[in-house]
């Protein structure tokens, strides 16, 4: 892969390669690091990070779908003091950059895990999740409003040290109009899209298969419809876009390039092969220098009509 070149500017984000493993599917690095070279890839995103610890739901949280999963974690993370004793040393000296998943439920909670951060070194990016509840506005979920999101994604950037990447819901009417929110409010790149809300049911026991019930609906099925919208927020926005939903192999990634994602985060993948963003890397330089390019933005927004 010497011969193409990989690396991307991602939001002044300078990153080796355009692949990312995402947030809630690769724990904080140091669970994958047996099974495959961190240093490799392009940036790490890791769990979403609250202002305090938080459990999580109660089993049972997974449950395989077909070309899919649902899943009902509850957000289950180590809180942002752990994450900046505990986990940030060994994110320090992984080798590739580390965004940082930022959650709460409500301004104050997003604010509080944002000021901590900034003090903390070796953070690229924050991955700002609005798909929470907050609690302050009767309920009403950040990403689901244009109004919201534009309104604490302004918030948050006017007190981060570092790049806001907003992470938008697909459970929406129109997500372009969350894209073009974010963008007003300050972001500096966006990733589409977060999981899409599911069930499934027990025909024997005729329970939930889920304990919530609901679930986050991802994986290869949700590949086609997260492609689509990636494609929309690209000619709705200036900012970057990255690509989620489905990518299991280099020539689903290369379909989000080509439908206007910068890069693409590999999520529901990691779940069952720990390799798998390093085997979608090393395809994609198999692929540029297969089709005589040399640069994985000759792909970027070049689908043909």
């Amino acid at each position: 892969m010497s011969d193409v070149d990989l690396s991307i500017d991602l939001a002044g984000i300078l990153l080796d390669n355009p692949i990312i493993a995402a947030s809630g599917t690769f724990g904080y690095g140091e669970e994958f690091e047996r099974f495959a070279e961190l240093r490799r890839i392009g940036a790490i995103c890791v769990k979403g990070t609250s202002a305090r610890p938080i459990d999580g739901n109660l089993p049972p949280r997974l449950f395989p779908t077909a070309s899919g999963m649902l899943n009902s974690i509850g957000l289950e993370n180590v809180g942002v003091d752990a994450l900046i004793q505990d986990k940030m040393p060994f994110l320090r000296k992984a080798g590739c950059a580390v965004f940082v998943n930022v959650f709460g439920f409500n301004e104050d909670e997003y604010l509080e895990v944002i000021d901590k951060l900034n003090a903390c070194e070796g953070i690229a990016a924050y991955e700002l999740n609005i798909s929470c509840p907050n609690t302050k506005h009767g309920g009403m979920v950040f990403g689901q409003s244009p109004r919201l999101t534009e309104a604490l994604t302004r918030t948050l950037k006017a007190r981060s040290r570092r790049p806001i990447i907003v992470k938008l819901s697909p459970n929406v009417t129109d997500i372009t109009e969350l894209a073009r929110g974010a963008e007003a409010g300050g972001a500096d790149a966006l990733t589409v899209a977060n999981t899409f809300l599911g069930m499934a049911i027990d025909p024997d026991t005729f329970r939930p298969r889920i304990h919530t019930i609901t679930g986050g609906l991802s994986g290869p099925a949700i590949r086609p419809i997260t492609l689509r919208m990636v494609y929309q927020c690209s000619h709705a926005v200036k900012i970057p876009v990255i690509g989620l939903g489905g990518i299991t192999k280099t020539e689903d990634a290369v379909e989000y390039f080509l439908a206007g994602a910068a890069a693409v985060q590999v999520g529901t993948a990691n779940f069952y092969d720990p390799k798998a963003p390093l085997h979608i890397l090393i395809g994609l330089g198999k692929f540029l220098k297969a089709k005589g390019l040399r640069s994985v933005r000759d792909l970027i927004g070049q689908m043909k009509q």
